[in-house]
């Protein structure tokens, strides 16, 4: 199937590509918002705006090298080295401040922190240990180059294995470009029964006829996610850990509680989004007449699957079973959602409107009862839904200003509602001013209303009410100080207790968040430093977070050799997090739940030595270097510890053909 969806799109975009040929940019290009970013597409700062103009004959510059995120803000490939780039090395590709890593990369991530500011507006599948490196819709990067670009990115695994992540794009003609992606990794990980194996293939096109008249872009994704799953280290194996057992330095010596368990995540999607210009009697913003007069329609398929598998039933850490071999559970959903809408420019909504209706169909379940023990009386749940909704976009002066509202209507489990706005302030490049606020009310995860196991404890089904968020932000940036407050109330949060059962808290959860970044320079040398905190001030018995977090890097920066043939980046990172209840790793349900038996919180230092020869930017970590002397301390979930010390090295190459 995945095959016959890759090949598909490849015709589709070869098909496109035979009908054009190569032409300048229009003089009437569209005003985007613009910001230095690697082609990744990772963000760091807010972003300006202006304007450029791709040159695809003569010589190119910089910036026609362009990346277009989901939202349409517009972006540049960028190949220096820095020390922001240092932290977005990693199998993710972006900051992970807020997150615990599992000692395998790939394997997934303990929470030290929660943003809420950008949550999706339906109810998700679940599982959600299973998609922290899924790539959602607003996840997907499409490009303008004026020459075919290719970027690789490769780091070795633990063990055994190494990851890579590649990138070629180019444009058939000024109107058209088409890119294809894939991210594979492979790792062995240092303790028994924990390989990972994750794939994630993109393929994406654009393209706009003359005038921009009819403009058409989309995306191809097919992602898989397979981990062996170990359930940590025994109880005798922890204590061999903790009281380092000179006979267990080796870690794969060490038992774990599951030998012969396995987890496999699947997704595959297909998105198409289309407009076409009925009146256009200016095509600039800033005469703000009634134009631009645009009818679209946006399309989006996505099936997930998710299955957990048993040879055989050897443990008893998941309760009694009932089943007499394999032990398999297998849940898959399929979203399907058409959105039609009307955009238009006036002076009376001061920018860009659009209208929309979506239609949206869901189906989530099982195949078949997993448990004859159960009282499950349900396989699967379904539903049609319709949802009216608005987005507005304008600029002001010095202010951005983006709303996004949509209502669905009824009493079915796609029943709720969404706001998001953002006011973004712009001084020059001095500092700029970002106010948000979101608003979602949305049936929780499917597999929290809807789960089948062969195992007794793991069959329910329930009937829970909408999760309302409420979100308020405010950051500031500058070359002083990068910083940001989050407000966050939360009714009917769901989460898994200690029996990995899902419940939702009768009271309010309230949130606070502050995060604050400064980096301090003198000659060759630089102190970056990052701390959160984080207080919940009420219901700190279901939702746990640490109340602070920092993370200090002090390394040397400058130019090698004669012409400045090489920068290097030299230094070392202390990351620490205060004691707190981290959620203990359900490997069953790909979930964390709630555990009031262990405290975690513990130091890492990581040495680190990269490097920058023209396009090529090399990377050298090495990894919890204190480890080896140290109290074993280091978990990133009960029984599952962090890893230990670890040498990596990686490179991130750029072609410009």
């Amino acid at each position: 199937m995945k095959k016959t969806f890759v090949l598909s799109f490849l015709l589709f975009i070869l098909s496109l590509s035979s009908l054009h040929s190569q032409r300048k940019l229009g003089a009437g290009a569209k005003r985007e918002k613009t910001t230095t970013i690697g082609l990744d597409g990772k963000v760091d700062t807010l972003n300006t705006t202006g304007s450029t103009k791709v040159i695809l004959s003569g010589k190119t510059k910089w910036k026609d090298y362009k990346i277009i995120s989901h939202h349409r803000d517009t972006t540049y490939i960028d190949t220096t080295l820095s020390i922001k780039k240092d932290y977005k090395f990693n199998y993710l590709r972006t900051d992970n401040f807020e997150l615990l890593p599992f000692h395998n990369q790939g394997q997934t991530f303990n929470n030290l922190g929660y943003s809420y500011n950008n949550i999706l507006r339906l109810p998700d599948f679940g599982f959600s240990a299973k998609q922290v490196s899924y790539l959602e819709v607003d996840d997907i990067k499409y490009f303008d180059v004026p020459t075919p670009t290719t970027e690789i990115m490769y780091r070795t695994g633990l063990q055994q294995g190494q990851v890579v992540d590649a990138i070629f794009t180019l444009n058939f003609s000024k109107r058209l470009n088409v890119s294809l992606s894939y991210k594979g990794l492979r790792s062995l990980g240092a303790y028994r029964n924990s390989l990972v194996s994750n794939g994630n293939f993109r393929g994406t096109f654009r393209y706009r006829t003359k005038n921009n008249q009819y403009e058409i872009r989309g995306h191809l994704t097919t992602q898989d996610f397979y981990h062996q799953e170990n359930g940590g280290l025994t109880a005798d194996a922890l204590d061999n850990f903790i009281n380092e057992d000179p006979n267990f330095d080796q870690r794969s010596r060490l038992d774990v509680n599951l030998n012969d368990t396995e987890s496999q995540f699947d997704a595959t999607r297909i998105y198409l989004e289309h407009s076409y210009k009925l009146l256009a009697n200016k095509d600039t913003l800033s005469d703000k007449d009634f134009s631009n007069l645009k009818i679209g329609h946006v399309f989006t398929n996505e099936n997930k699957s998710y299955g957990f598998n048993q040879t055989t039933n050897t443990t008893a850490i998941f309760g009694d079973v009932n089943a007499t071999e394999a032990t398999n559970t297998d849940a898959d959903s399929k979203l399907t959602n058409n959105e039609f809408n009307l955009e238009f420019n006036s002076k009376y909504v001061l920018g860009q409107f659009k209208a929309k209706v979506n239609l949206t169909n869901y189906n989530y379940g099982y195949d078949t009862i997993l448990n004859q023990n159960s009282t499950i009386n349900k396989l699967r749940l379904e539903s049609n839904a319709i949802s009216f909704g608005a987005d507005w976009n304008a600029r002001i002066k010095n202010f951005n200003l983006n709303a996004d509202a949509s209502i669905t209507p009824g009493s079915g489990r796609l029943s709720g509602n969404y706001l998001r706005g953002t006011a973004v302030y712009e001084k020059d490049s001095l500092f700029a001013i970002k106010g948000s606020l979101l608003i979602s009310s949305k049936s929780p995860n499917f597999n929290t209303l809807l789960h089948q196991s062969s195992y007794d404890d793991y069959n329910w089904q329930n009937e829970f009410s909408n999760v309302n968020t409420r979100d308020l932000g405010f950051a500031f940036s500058s070359k002083w100080l990068n910083g940001s407050v989050n407000f966050t109330n939360i009714d009917n949060y769901t989460y898994f207790d200690e029996d990995s059962k899902p419940q939702q808290f009768a009271d309010q959860i309230t949130y606070l968040k502050v995060k604050a970044n400064r980096e301090f320079k003198f000659w060759k040398l630089a102190l970056d430093n990052t701390v959160m905190y984080q207080n919940v001030s009420n219901g700190n018995s279901v939702f746990r977070v640490p109340e602070f977090v920092t993370r200090n890097t002090f390394y040397y920066a400058d130019n090698w050799f004669k012409g400045d043939a090489m920068f290097v980046n030299i230094g070392v990172t202390f990351k620490y997090f205060t004691a707190y209840n981290v959620n203990a790793y359900n490997p069953l349900l790909a979930e964390f739940r709630l555990q009031n038996d262990e405290e975690i919180g513990f130091p890492t230092i990581d040495v680190f030595f990269n490097a920058r020869v023209r396009r090529t930017r090399l990377y050298l970590k090495v990894d919890n270097v204190t480890s080896g002397f140290t109290k074993k301390n280091y978990f990133s979930a009960p029984n599952y510890p962090y890893r230990d010390f670890t040498v990596r090295f990686g490179l991130v190459w750029n072609w410009f053909i």
